[in-house]
């Protein structure tokens, strides 16, 4: 590794127009990335948009067809031996060994990677005490639960400490209480000087952890920025206000529009006004005229556009429709080609 930090003041990742091709299929057509190193950076999209076959590019795991692609200076195709000591790679399933202990695995990935044995078994018990996995390291992994298994295959990619690391969709199937330990897990691995790529669907992960988003869709990239740029790109904050007394409803209704300076909607079932806000500090000014009018609120909330909403107006389609119609032909190409 000594060798190689020279090159970790580069951009973890630089892509350049990357392709690959499964039979007549792009699955990935064209994806430029830079993603600058102590980041959590998300790649959103639906099943089938290039996410996987992307990382894998980038992870020397499949050749490009078309682009290039550097991981902190070094060329995924020529220099592949020097990138595969820079990263660590969790797929979507645990690469792990079930009939083995979770002890057991940990410390043969570790032997695998040039440890001695007392120190893999160190390793060993450093990573299980890091994921909560201590009580069942003895356990056969046929025992564990999907949450558990996750957790272990993540420790595994840690073992070298690289100091980039690929999370390839790893809370895909878990339950809340556990997808919310890996985000802290994940947290803590920037923290310690990781960077992170991270690729999801599910539009509340990267609204959490990235610090950038990629939006990916049929394999092209489609949108890059800031999670709050990305909200902002798509439409205003809205505020929402709701009266005390329906009867102030229609002059409320009046004073909102002539603060603000915009066209509200109104719904006297609920006593409620929705107005888009540009200007978050107009709400203090509001706020103020209607109490000098003895007007009332029960309820006032300001809401930015969600990812959900960021992802329909760019693509016309949302990522849990595109999740719940399953894979197609080029994702089908694809694990053919990866088994």
């Amino acid at each position: 590794m000594s060798t190689n930090m020279g090159g970790l003041s580069k951009p973890a990742i630089e892509a350049d127009g990357l392709v690959k091709i499964f039979g007549t299929s792009r699955a990935v057509d064209g994806v430029d990335l830079r993603v600058e190193s102590g980041m959590i950076y998300g790649v959103l999209g639906p099943n089938g948009a290039g996410k996987t076959t992307t990382i894998r590019m980038l992870a020397t795991l499949l050749r490009p067809d078309g682009g290039s692609a550097r991981i902190f200076g070094h060329d995924v195709v020529k220099e592949p031996h020097i990138v595969r000591q820079l990263i660590g790679v969790t797929g979507q399933y645990a690469s792990v060994d079930e009939t083995l202990s979770a002890t057991e695995n940990l410390v043969i990935f570790s032997r695998l990677l040039g440890l001695g044995r007392s120190e893999a078994r160190r390793k060993a018990e450093e990573l299980l005490e890091e994921f909560g996995l201590s009580e069942a390291a003895k356990r056969p992994l046929k025992h564990f639960s999907g949450g558990m298994r996750r957790r272990l295959d993540l420790a595994a990619s840690l073992i070298a400490q690289p100091p980039l690391i690929f999370l390839d969709e790893p809370t895909t199937g878990l339950d809340p209480r556990t997808r919310t330990q890996m985000w802290d897990t994940i947290r803590r691995l920037v923290a310690s000087g990781s960077t992170v790529l991270l690729t999801t669907q599910y539009l509340d992960e990267a609204d959490q952890l990235a610090d950038r988003i990629a939006v990916i869709d049929r394999g092209q990239v489609i949108a890059e920025g800031t999670v709050d740029g990305l909200k902002s790109s798509v439409g205003a904050s809205s505020l929402q206000l709701r009266i005390s007394n329906p009867l102030d409803l229609t002059e409320s209704r009046r004073i909102v529009e002539q603060v603000l300076g915009v066209t509200t909607n109104i719904s006297a079932e609920a006593g409620k006004i929705t107005a888009p806000l540009a200007e978050g500090d107009k709400v203090t000014d509001l706020l103020i005229a209607l109490r000098e009018s003895g007007i009332a609120l029960m309820e006032l909330s300001v809401q930015k556009p969600t990812l959900d909403e960021v992802f329909l107006t760019l693509t016309g389609h949302g990522v849990e429709e595109d999740a719940a119609a399953g894979t197609d032909s080029s994702v089908l190409k694809q694990k053919e080609v990866i088994a």
